[in-house]
């Protein structure tokens, strides 16, 4: 029988062998990636062309600078102003259903088309062909609509 086996040795990989081999894998994926290679240094010659490695570098250095001014304009009045409006109604159109969203957006689409047409007649509306309009479904359906709209809006702001 052969003699059981009492110590493993370890190889050790000198600090020279484990750079070598970061470099042969180097060389392995750059001929295995030559054209995307070639492309990544093609837009790096184009941006520095371009001066635009040059500006990112100085806005690399400036960086507190920048960090500075961006806060100072974030925290402004009007910025704030804007960022807590879009929050209100992107919280108002979480609460309307997409599908009522999406018919109004038609509804408004189709009552523009209607608009630029009459403003392309430019046809008189008289008090009686007003009042005979208010027959017409679809003229009595929007009424109906804007005044109960109107109606909630109220209730809203109460």
């Amino acid at each position: 029988m052969a003699a059981p086996i009492t110590t493993i040795k370890k190889q050790q990989v000198t600090e020279e062998q484990r750079k070598e081999e970061k470099l042969e894998n180097l060389k392995q994926l750059l001929s295995e990636n030559e054209d995307m290679v070639n492309q990544v240094f093609s837009i790096m010659a184009d941006l520095n062309d371009m001066g635009a490695l040059e500006a990112a570098g100085k806005l690399l250095e400036a960086k507190e600078d920048v960090a500075k001014i961006a806060l100072g304009q974030m925290t402004r009045k009007p910025v704030t102003n804007i960022i807590n409006n879009l929050m209100g109604a992107a919280g108002a159109l979480s609460e309307v259903e997409p599908e009522t969203t999406a018919k109004l957006i038609n509804s408004l689409t189709t009552g523009l088309d209607e608009a630029n047409k009459a403003i392309e007649s430019d046809e008189k509306i008289s008090a009686f062909k007003l009042l005979k309009l208010l027959n017409d479904p679809d003229v009595n359906r929007s009424l109906n609509f804007g005044i109960h709209f109107l109606k909630g809006l109220g209730k809203g702001l109460k």
